[in-house]
């Protein structure tokens, strides 16, 4: 009899086996079609899984992503729905959701959905500026707020800074566009995005020492101590920035600025990009981080010709980047002060 019963259950366990790894298999088989773009053999082979197991997360956000690629979003958002409202929902599943709802315009389900996705995930970043994103067409002063809250409650995600760094440049806000942008690049530092914002940066530089009236805006009302003391050490490097703006005028330009913060307002203001800078100065790296800023936005031509003069040094800059990796700590988001 107990021989019997081992027997029956080894039989079993073997069954078992068998099933999991065929779900398993049908899964990879599912994700392979995928990447493939075959969205309907993915959605047949996710279809035999799930009958196996009709509840898993995995599968079922797979299948939501396949018949959005498929464009069936009636069918992406039947599945996405319940989705988003289980228990163990998770971030990847409001996202997809979300990237469904977008494409159909379906404005206030999706705007509704990213409230109750910040609801359940508030330190989430990518939620913050999948939402401002949303609504940046019809509400950009809510927007910004939610880029905004997206740095504070997540203050290493990217995409943030990359949508306040191109709102505070629309807007004329050009010391923040400044400042976040650099954030960005050094969070972010190979992408088609990071091309954009450094030719961004480079044109936000040259407003700024063109113009006193851009100058005079950083004391306006709505300006804090460390708006103020960050626009004050900039405009005495004025003289320096008469002679152009360029990867060498700028390299000197910031070079005397660091040394001015930290000779006068590094104690009442610690912030990360400028101990970066500094870091990178003391390092002997800070020409390369300048040529790699803004020498491509400027000249490419003469930033390849820099690189190939330069290899040594910028070969040592590029290894230093990767190895010590940009991070920035809480409590320095001086604009919302």
């Amino acid at each position: 009899m107990k021989k019997s019963l081992f027997s029956l259950l080894l039989v079993c366990g073997c069954i078992y086996g068998s099933v999991a790894q065929d779900v398993k298999t049908l899964h990879e088989t599912a994700q392979n079609y995928l990447r493939d773009g075959d969205y309907q053999n993915a959605i047949i082979v996710l279809g035999k899984a799930l009958e196996v197991e009709p509840t898993n997360k995995e599968f079922l956000k797979d299948l939501l992503f396949a018949n959005y690629l498929k464009r069936d979003f009636a069918k992406a958002i039947e599945i996405g729905k319940p989705l988003v409202d289980r228990e163990d929902s998770d971030l990847r599943s409001f996202q997809l959701l979300g990237l469904v709802y977008k494409q159909i315009a379906e404005f206030k389900e999706c705007e509704k959905m990213y409230k109750k996705g910040l609801k359940k995930f508030p330190a989430a970043g990518v939620l913050y500026s999948e939402y401002g994103e949303l609504l940046a067409s019809k509400d950009t002063d809510n927007a910004i707020k939610q880029w905004e809250k997206g740095i504070d409650a997540d203050v290493n995600f990217s995409t943030n800074y990359y949508y306040v760094t191109k709102y505070y440049a629309q807007t004329g806000e050009l010391l923040w566009s400044m400042l976040y942008g650099e954030m960005f690049l050094n969070l972010e530092s190979y992408t088609s995005k990071s091309n954009e914002i450094k030719v961004l940066l480079l044109d936000q530089y040259k407003k700024f020492y063109s113009s006193n009236d851009q100058k005079d805006n950083f004391f306006a009302v709505k300006s804090n101590a460390f708006t103020n003391n960050v626009a004050r050490a900039m405009i005495r490097q004025q003289e320096q920035a008469n002679l152009g703006i360029t990867p060498e005028t700028l390299t000197a330009i910031r070079t005397r600025f660091i040394l001015d913060w930290y000779d006068k307002y590094a104690d009442k203001h610690p912030f990360r990009l400028f101990d970066h800078q500094r870091q990178l100065l003391q390092e002997g790296y800070f020409e390369s981080y300048n040529q790699w800023l803004f020498g491509a936005a400027t000249n490419n031509d003469n930033y390849q010709k820099w690189q190939k003069d330069h290899s040594d040094d910028m070969s040592g800059f590029l290894n230093f980047i990767r190895q010590k990796i940009f991070k920035i700590p809480p409590g320095q988001q001086y604009r919302n002060f």
